[in-house]
Formats: C-alpha cells, structure tokens, sequence
C-alpha cells in the first residue's frame, strides 16, 4: 500500500509543505497550513498571502524515508517491538495453561502467530489507505493544485499513468479518424499546474491552448494523428475569467482537422488556489461530432470549478474582476 499523492512537511524547510506525488517528493511547495492534516488528508489553505514556490531543490531521499522523517521511524519501530513483545506474552501464556496437574513438563505447541515485519517509513509501506474507495463519483479533486470540478454523466476518471494532471474523459472510446491502432474519446478536462515561464494567465492560456490543441488533434507524443493532424483554427472566445476565486482568462478554439468532424479545445489559466502562488490550467477538448458531449457541458464543468473544500464560492459569477 502507498501513501497517497499529497501536501505533506517539508523535510528541508520548516514551516513549509511539500507535494509528496505518491513516489517522490515534487518541487512544488507552500506555506505550511493553520490546519493540520494526516495522509491522505492534505491540509486545506485557511486563507491568506504565499509565496511562490521555494526555489531549493529536495534531494531525493534514500529507500526507507518518506513523509514522516526519522522522528516516525523511531515510532514505528517502538510499535513494532511492542508487537513483537505482545506475540511473545501470549504464547508463554498458552504454554503455561497447557500444563497438566501432575506436575508434569508443559506440553509445548509451535506458535501459529508470524513474527511482525520491521516497521519503515517509506511512504510506499504505509498503512494509509488509498483514498480511491472514499472519492465521491461526482467529483474530481486536484489536491496538487487544490481544485475540484463536477464530473458529467456518462464520464470517469483516467487510470492511465500515461494522463497529464488529473484528468476525467468520456467513457466510451472509438477508432480514431485517423487511422491507425489508437482509440479515441468525444470529450475530456484536465487540471494541471503550468509548466510554462508566462507570467500572467492571459500569456499562459494563449501559450497553452495552441500546444494542447496539437497534442489532441494534431500530432501526439508519439508523433501519430490520430484525427489527421489539425488544418486550420478560428478562437471562438478569449476573454477574462473569474474561477475558482480568482481572477483568470480563458481561451477557446474551434479546429479543423484533416479526418473526423474536428473538435473545440478550451484552456483556463488562473493562480492555484492551494497557496503555491503558481499559475495552473483546466484543459478541454471536445469532438465536434454529434455524439460528442455539447459546449454546454464545457460551460458547465468550468463554471464547477472551485477551490477545494469549498462547495459554493468561487467559478462563473464571482466578485473577482480582471486584473
């Protein structure tokens, strides 16, 4: 079992946490919370002024180490020899009842009870349970950068390690128009944090929405095209955007492609709402087919956006203007 991706305490910083990825530890960071959280449970912000990101880079740490430091080693391994004390009690006690009244030497059974494991601190042992279970099928949550948004009818969440950020999508797939052995979905959202220098979020969704366009319907990672690369593209919409509680810009194209009916691809940038200070994007791209999910469904999940823990601010009709 694995500790869930999370904001954990920064092992080289003090008053600071860190995003712990579910394998290693990230380089993004925050101001430590006024909450306080356990794993799998990441502190939500309470409000306030961050910085952004430590510039400092976490060493990656030894097997064994994780989030916990040497501090919970030294607890799990006193519960672990408390456990180890426990097994040995309760067998001298059964050998000491299976004695007869003669006086005899006491009849002596091999212990059924296996020697706990020595107990660690790597992340990747730990008894927290993964939070799949519990997660609320209406709702897709980016702990990373600290947002939810409504799921639609009929989609799901992506299981692929291959998906950029959290991503959901349609859940029937179809052969690409393209050709080739690649399966194709109507319709997908993706939150993810930039990866981009723009300083501003109207830089960054003009920047991003021109390589997510090609990276859907034009040429992928893999250099196929599956909908027969992109032809042309006409912006249907570029104009601020008030989400999440913060002051955003969004940007939307319509594309020709050389198979298929096309489709539409949205990008909404604004500033994480999980403290970082860093710029984030929400992703669309919808098929133009009539099978495909309607624009409207595209409004719908980008006017659900909100920070996480809260369910009524923020999204399409917040107070935050331009700027």
């Amino acid at each position: 079992m694995t500790t869930p991706p999370g904001w954990y305490p920064d092992p080289q910083a003090p008053h600071t946490e860190r995003w712990w990825d579910g394998t290693a530890w990230a380089a993004h960071s925050r101001a430590a919370q006024a909450t306080g959280g356990v794993p799998g449970h990441p502190p939500q912000g309470q409000g306030g002024t961050f910085g952004p990101p430590q510039p400092h880079t976490v060493p990656m740490r030894p097997a064994g180490t994780g989030p916990g430091g040497s501090g919970g080693n030294k607890r799990l391994m006193a519960l672990a020899a408390a456990g180890v004390v426990l097994v040995a009690a309760v067998a001298t006690g059964a050998v000491l009842l299976g004695g007869d009244d003669s006086g005899s030497a006491p009849r002596t059974a091999p212990s059924s009870s296996p020697t706990p494991d020595p107990a660690t601190a790597d992340p990747k042992n730990s008894a927290t349970a993964s939070p799949t279970a519990a997660e609320d099928a209406t709702v897709l949550e980016d702990q990373l950068n600290g947002i939810t948004l409504a799921i639609p009818d009929g989609w799901v969440r992506a299981t692929s390690s291959l998906e950029e950020g959290a991503t959901i999508y349609t859940d029937e797939t179809y052969d690409c128009p393209g050709g080739g052995s690649s399966l194709c979905r109507h319709g997908r959202v993706s939150s993810v944090a930039a990866s981009s220098d723009a300083a501003t979020a109207e830089a960054l969704a003009k920047e991003d929405i021109s390589r997510y366009a090609e990276k859907v319907y034009g040429e992928d990672n893999l250099g196929n095209r599956p909908h027969g690369g992109i032809e042309s593209h006409k912006v249907l919409k570029s104009q601020n955007f008030a989400v999440a509680g913060k002051a955003g810009y969004l940007v939307r194209w319509q594309v020709v492609t050389g198979a298929g009916p096309g489709g539409y691809v949205q990008t909404i940038a604004f500033p994480s709402p999980a403290g970082t200070g860093a710029l984030m994007v929400v992703r669309f791209a919808f098929d133009a087919a009539p099978s495909a999910p309607g624009l409207e469904v595209m409004d719908e999940v980008a006017a659900s956006i909100r920070p996480v823990g809260d369910t009524t601010g923020g999204g399409v009709g917040s107070s935050i203007g331009p700027g």
